[in-house]
């Protein structure tokens, strides 16, 4: 998917005379960087995920809560510095997986490309700021990664949980985060909180309705 939409992404940076930054590495963050004329650096990173039902997806994880997100003026991992970026950004890609049973031993000709199936289909396109997209909880497994809402209109629409916070909240959530494992590493009893609510009451924070 990337490969395929390389050629509109080139096409949004002559526009709006951006320079883009590739990424190094496949591992590194963000998938591309965006400066303009100013020297103002942006991030996007390329998400993509697929249905589940007609109003949720799988859910996709949003980049590191570790090393460069902690430590601001690292390079390691990171294309810039993370504070050098004036914005984070996500262009996510929802899409179905299709369950046609697929002969993969059929050979095909030339002429029958037109008629292969693919594999996925029905794309959905959004473009959001990272922490309007993000859950309070990582994203996969044992991996320190931010994870993402799961429902769809949310996510096209950035109404997650820090949507209304702030994106300083949102940083700090994340950058003092602790697994069970960071706890104990820490010599902590536990993490000093789980979840939004706990952080909220951690930090004396009121949300007003």
């Amino acid at each position: 998917m990337e490969l395929l939409l390389f050629p509109k992404i080139c096409e949004f940076s002559e526009k709006y005379n951006y320079k883009m930054v590739l990424s190094k590495e496949q591992n590194f963050y963000p998938d591309i960087s965006f400066v303009d004329t100013e020297g103002n650096k942006f991030s996007v990173d390329i998400k993509s995920t697929y249905r589940k039902n007609p109003n949720a997806v799988n859910g996709m994880t949003l980049g590191a809560f570790t090393g460069y997100f902690r430590d601001r003026g690292s390079n390691k991992n990171i294309t810039f510095p993370y504070k050098e970026y004036v914005g984070h950004f996500v262009l996510g890609i929802i899409y179905s997986r299709n369950l046609e049973k697929i002969d993969e031993r059929k050979v095909y000709k030339l002429e029958d490309l037109a008629n292969i199936t693919s594999v996925i289909k029905d794309f959905q396109f959004f473009v959001q700021e990272k922490y309007k997209i993000a859950v309070a909880r990582p994203g996969s497994g044992n991996t320190k990664n931010i994870g993402s809402m799961t429902n769809i209109n949310h996510l096209v629409e950035g109404k997650g949980p820090f949507s209304k916070l702030g994106e300083k909240v949102f940083d700090d959530y994340w950058m003092y985060y602790l697994t069970k494992d960071m706890a104990k590493n820490a010599d902590l009893k536990s993490p000093p909180y789980k979840n939004l609510q706990e952080y909220l009451e951690y930090k004396n924070i009121t949300i007003k309705r």
